[in-house]
């Protein structure tokens, strides 16, 4: 049996935890991507760019490299949750990039050849939603302590 130490403690922060409830769901939205089914108009599925038809769940434009980008941001915050400071960094700063990334959607056109990655009007409007909502976790609490057995409250 082996006791909780400070390097490996047994009880994560909620912002950790928020971390990797993120990456988990970028992770699993990068797979999903590559499923037909799940993804409709497969076969439409091109490398990058606004051609590419395939749409996740008949709602959100993919194409490999979206779907690649989804992956890496899911991997990074697996691990970057591992600690406080890692976990802040992967929700302000990956929050921050998606900010930019709504931004870009609503300047670019949907058919513009700029559009590599490509996004559509619903990708815009999750990116806005994922970029305020990570960054606004990133200013969660970064203590670690689990509750006391007599009050149920963090120290």
């Amino acid at each position: 049996m082996t006791t909780p130490t400070a390097a490996h403690p047994t009880h994560h922060s909620a912002l950790e935890t928020a971390a990797l409830a993120h990456g988990a769901a970028f992770l699993l939205v990068g797979l999903a991507s590559f499923v037909p089914g799940l993804t409709t108009g497969y076969d439409s599925l091109e490398f990058a760019g606004h051609h590419s038809q395939a749409l996740l769940m008949g709602v959100f434009q993919v194409s490999i490299l979206h779907n690649l980008v989804h992956l890496l941001y899911g991997i990074a915050g697996a691990v970057m949750a591992r600690s406080g400071g890692g976990a802040r960094t992967y929700l302000r700063w990956g929050g921050a990039v998606y900010l930019v990334l709504w931004l870009y959607g609503l300047v670019v056109g949907q058919e513009s050849p700029a559009n590599v990655v490509p996004f559509n009007s619903a990708d815009d409007w999750l990116h806005l939603v994922l970029g305020t909502t990570m960054v606004g976790l990133s200013f969660l609490r970064r203590d670690t302590a689990p509750p006391t057995a007599s009050t149920g409250r963090t120290h």
